[in-house]
């Protein structure tokens, strides 16, 4: 796996349900970051010390907790939804045909599909990191960079932990996408 795949992967894992290792997952996140291979070092460690302070900000938290936080912050009255057609498009029929492309996308990237959604932000961002650098650029730039901006305005002022993981999320897809431009 390369560093590029596994940085999105600690991501999708990152805003994936917590299971009973997630806090311990998560502690290795900031250095799985660190090792990928982006252009600018030092929006990459932004994006380390986004999810470190991720981790300072739930380290105290039971595993139920966690999953009560998870649940209040993207499932019941959520503060902010994963899912990237519904930012793009509401419920119109163009959602639907972008969760026909994604199922595409995740087929051609090799990304299991799981109970999510195909357009739910850890399978996107699973397959983001698997796509070449023209598809990434091209990908972020007309859909994910947007989704993602959406997301991050339901956290505003909420001072949820779960918004560090989304900067960190902005921060790295947009040296992805801004990696086929210095090429």
């Amino acid at each position: 796996m390369n560093t590029v795949q596994s940085t999105f992967d600690a991501l999708s894992a990152a805003l994936s349900y917590p299971r009973e290792d997630h806090l311990e997952e998560l502690t290795r996140s900031p250095e799985r970051i660190r090792a990928g291979d982006f252009q600018d070092r030092e929006a990459q460690a932004s994006a380390a010390e986004h999810l470190e302070a991720f981790v300072r900000n739930t380290k105290g938290l039971s595993p139920g907790e966690f999953e009560e936080l998870y649940t209040r912050t993207f499932d019941i009255n959520p503060v902010c939804s994963l899912e990237v057609g519904w930012h793009l498009f509401g419920e119109t029929y163009e959602r639907g045909a972008f969760l026909v492309q994604m199922r595409e996308v995740l087929r051609r990237c090799s990304v299991e599909e799981s109970t999510e959604l195909p357009d739910h932000l850890t399978l996107v961002l699973a397959a983001f990191g698997r796509m070449t650098l023209s598809e990434a650029e091209e990908f972020a730039s007309q859909r994910l960079v947007k989704a993602v901006n959406k997301m991050l305005e339901g956290f505003a002022g909420k001072e949820n932990p779960y918004e560090h993981i989304l900067r960190a999320v902005s921060i790295l897809i947009s040296q992805r996408a801004a990696a086929h431009v210095g090429a």
